[in-house]
């Protein structure tokens, strides 16, 4: 419970920081690079976590993030500040997974984590569980995949989802009934992922 509220506030403080942002931007442009380290530090957490359950791979999901910020630095100049930074900044991370997922010749699971306590028998079956349920999450479609990462692994309202993905707040919820119906059918055999 400790862990969803800690993950919950520092999730809602990346949309509390749009003047920060603003400002970070604004002294970037006047020649203050430094500024980005701010940019950087704020919101690498939440991008890579997005990046590792949309391509289900550490390194993969290493360089997305590098090169959205990397991006995002070059492209500064092209931000408008009527509009909320996190989003932006989104937005050209979903772009890296995509070319890195288009670019990728294999399918790469994702590692088991080693903290599981319990029996060789139950970190095996744990982790069998986790690459199924990562590669359910891998086969549903782009659209579907996005919001479940955004809603259940960093926890955004519907709102915040609609505007980071920028469709209305009644498609972000459709697609996740249809997102869960699709991972509940592959999750319990009905459907094999694709």
């Amino acid at each position: 419970m400790a862990d969803t509220l800690t993950n919950f506030s520092e999730t809602a403080g990346y949309f509390t920081q749009d003047v920060d942002d603003h400002a970070a931007v604004a002294r970037c442009l006047a020649g203050e690079t430094a500024a980005f380290e701010v940019i950087v530090e704020r919101y690498q957490r939440v991008l890579f976590t997005v990046a590792m359950r949309m391509l289900g791979d550490y390194d993969g999901a290493n360089d997305a993030t590098q090169n959205a910020f990397l991006n995002a630095y070059r492209r500064l100049d092209s931000f408008d500040p009527q509009r909320r930074f996190f989003s932006w900044l989104y937005r050209i991370l979903v772009n890296e997974c995509l070319n890195d997922r288009r670019d990728r010749r294999t399918y790469e699971p994702l590692t088991p984590e080693l903290a599981t306590v319990g029996s060789p028998a139950d970190l095996l079956e744990a982790g069998e569980r986790r690459q199924r349920v990562q590669a359910a999450i891998l086969a549903l479609p782009f659209e579907y995949r996005q919001v479940i990462v955004l809603r259940h692994f960093t926890e955004l309202s519907y709102d915040e989802i609609a505007e980071v993905v920028g469709v209305p707040a009644k498609t972000v919820k459709s697609r996740l009934h249809t997102a869960r119906e699709r991972l509940a059918g592959m999750l319990l055999g009905m459907e094999e992922p694709q």
